[in-house]
């Protein structure tokens, strides 16, 4: 499933009818990117909308606070780049209606990746009425570089400090009365999960004023910058900060620039800057960070109080889990506690379900006594209460509602990001580092995510790997949780021989294209590790109902579509004329009943459509132990969801995406036979049938 981490938007505002509901939030109201809203008498005047863009490094607590803004939702999780894209969303804050922007990770408006670039571009382009900044306050240095960036953009600012709580921890506490008075911005203490500081920040918004970093950059490099300004075109904003930005001779900028106002007028900065960097010897890069570097060390070292603080359990136990040799159990750990949890809660929840809520509906169904058409369509073998509506709910749900929840809490209590550290040795050997590593942990919650992610590479070969692992033999949360859930019915032998022969494919499809492809680039990272500590329940279950709803929102028409599919194609013959053109190498080779193509028919819509009927066919002990395991690994390789291609077809390009496709398609099928073959021979022996 793809989750709805983020919903792109275009710069302009189309909004239909908008209801105001509890939290503030304006129902009804965000648009998916290249979607036109109806045109309503009701809807709002673009013109009166304020725009609030939350700005923050990674992890800062940027989606919690749009979160609490707004009373929609967007992912959050204890780890970088939850969010990739731009999220909108109406609120009404004291009467006035704001479009809420979350953001991804921003550092400064000095950028090193398209995400960045992303950013700043929005607010270059888009000129938001107020900046909300989020600050980690156990990152509070690194943070006051981007502050003195946006204040020197000279619009209404606002600071968020969040995380106060777990900086107490440790002995850090930041003055924000004091940094207020410095800044001449308002600062807000924040814990956003519990939502302490939201009002004081809703007021805040409402009356943010304009501020300027009192930066001194002194009498040379500020008469170089007013010398830029008077060159710029007079209607451009933000001037002084677009100064300061070809000073630092910002190649992405530059290019902003051109396509903004044209060559020419580039042509005439360049050469005013030109003169400057000749008077500076070319040292005026290193001049301007120096002085803001000066900046960021008097206002940390007069608004931080740090106090000597004894390391708790969760500091050494992160530092356990990146651990070369700790690492290893602790994984195999939370491991076994998602294969026992998953498994065990589909033995429970199996069992009332059918009882209680799906054979009374069969049976009334089956009492009714349509007509054989019409008692097919909808209860047959392809029918669309059986195969679609209560595969969907009753089979598929279950199982994902329970891997969710521990996934989600993975993700909060900031394993997700240590197991990157982890790892980081094993990928490194297969051609790509840094950022990539995070993309591929990514793909075990999202394929179409992950790959996503993979748009700040700027290595064609790491991005063509990391593309091609995330697609290749990694489960997405969805298929892996129904995964775990089939070979658990086997024993843990099924399962240890499923994934440990996915995680040998990955590996080797590393080792080969880390050979074959040859380097166009360099892809350079510094991974921001998260606090371990234990997550919020609530901000969990909050999480796992999200994703429910979401999963339901997608899957089930598709459900629905594919098992009609199916039904006609079975009813005009075309599916047993399929079925006997593949017999050879669907029985002969790969060793699986016929029913598979259904399987496979079912996989280039949705992966868990397919494991929910591979599930189904397990319980119904239409699979063998050795056919579950090739029906799971031959599932996993096959081909990617439809939404993941798509995904790959805007990052790498459509004939990329085309060839990839194809190439899992063989693969899965060679590799099927070839592990069926093994699994026979090493359980019956060489032995002719």
């Amino acid at each position: 499933m793809a989750d709805k981490m983020t919903k792109t938007n275009n710069a302009s505002l189309n909004v239909p009818l908008a209801i105001q509901n509890e939290n503030g939030g304006i129902e009804k109201n965000s648009r998916k990117e290249g979607r036109m809203a109806e045109p309503s008498q009701d809807a709002p005047n673009k013109a009166l909308i304020k725009k609030v863009a939350i700005i923050g490094l990674p992890n800062t607590g940027k989606s919690q606070l749009f979160n609490n803004l707004t009373g929609d939702y967007n992912i959050v999780a204890n780890y970088p780049r939850t969010t990739i894209e731009v999220k909108r969303t109406l609120a009404k804050i004291e009467g006035q209606l704001y479009e809420i922007i979350d953001t991804p990770s921003l550092h400064s408006l000095y950028v090193h990746s398209e995400e960045e670039i992303l950013v700043r571009d929005l607010i270059f382009e888009e000129h938001p009425d107020v900046i909300v900044q989020c600050i980690d306050a156990l990152h509070y240095k690194q943070s006051l570089l981007l502050t003195a960036d946006l204040l020197e953009l000279e619009t209404p600012v606002v600071i968020v400090i969040t995380a106060i709580d777990e900086a107490a921890r440790k002995g850090i506490a930041i003055d924000s009365k004091k940094l207020e008075e410095h800044l001449g911005v308002p600062v807000i203490e924040s814990i956003a999960i519990r939502g302490t500081g939201d009002k004081q920040l809703k007021n805040a918004i409402a009356k943010a004023r304009k501020s300027k970093a009192n930066i001194k950059y002194g009498f040379k490099i500020e008469s170089a910058i007013i010398d830029v300004m008077a060159v710029l075109p007079l209607e451009m904003v933000f001037k002084f900060k677009t100064a300061v930005l070809l000073l630092l001779t910002d190649p992405f900028f530059e290019k902003f620039l051109e396509k903004k106002h044209g060559k020419v007028m580039l042509d005439g900065v360049r050469k005013e800057i030109g003169k400057t960097r000749r008077q500076f010897q070319d040292r005026i890069r290193q001049e301007i960070h120096g002085k803001r570097h000066q900046w960021v060390d008097q206002i940390s070292e007069g608004t931080v109080k740090k106090e000597e603080s004894a390391r708790g359990f969760s500091y050494y136990f992160a530092q356990a889990t990146r651990h070369p040799i700790w690492g290893i159990p602790i994984l195999f750990f939370f491991i076994a506690i998602v294969y026992l949890t998953v498994v065990d809660a589909a033995k429970y929840i199996d069992r009332p379900i059918n009882q209680y809520f799906v054979n009374p509906i069969l049976m009334f169904i089956t009492l009714l006594k349509l007509p054989v058409f019409w008692n097919d369509f909808l209860i047959g073998n392809h029918g669309v209460l059986t195969l679609g509506l209560l595969n969907a709910i009753c089979t598929v749900l279950p199982i994902l509602t329970v891997f969710f929840f521990i996934y989600g809490f993975f993700e909060d209590c900031g394993y997700i990001a240590n197991f990157s550290v982890l790892t980081k040795r094993i990928f490194e050997k297969l051609g790509v580092t840094g950022k990539a590593i995070t993309s591929i942990v990514l793909a075990f919650g999202c394929k179409t995510m992950a790959t996503l992610t993979t748009k700040g590479l700027t290595s064609y070969k790491e991005k063509f790997i990391t593309n091609f692992l995330i697609l290749f033999a990694i489960p997405c949360s969805v298929q892996l949780g129904i995964n775990i859930a089939i070979l658990g019915k086997f024993g843990m032998s099924a399962s240890l021989i499923a994934f440990g022969t996915l995680a040998i494919l990955e590996i080797v499809a590393g080792l080969v294209l880390n050979v074959i492809i040859k380097d166009k680039g360099e892809n350079y990272f510094i991974q921001v590790l998260p606090e371990m500590r234990l997550p919020s329940l609530k901000a969990v279950c909050v999480k796992t109902y999200y994703r429910i709803v979401w999963f339901l929102q997608e899957a089930i028409p598709i459900f629905v579509i594919s098992a009609v599919a199916l039904f006609v194609a079975d009813k005009i013959g075309l599916l047993n004329g399929l079925k006997h053109l593949l017999n050879p190498l669907m029985v002969g080779w790969m060793g699986l009943p016929s029913s598979m193509v259904d399987v496979f028919i079912l996989a280039f819509a949705r992966r868990e459509a397919a494991a929910g009927l591979i599930y189904k066919m397990v319980d119904a002990g239409a699979l063998t132990y050795i056919q579950s395991i090739v029906a799971v690994v031959i599932t996993t390789i096959f081909y990617p969801c439809f939404a993941s291609v798509i995904a790959l077809s805007k990052e790498m390009g459509v004939k990329t995406a085309v060839v990839m496709s194809i190439l899992f398609i063989v693969v899965s099928f060679s590799f099927a036979g070839i592990l069926n073959w093994l699994l026979f021979f090493a359980i019956h022996g060489f032995k002719i049938i």
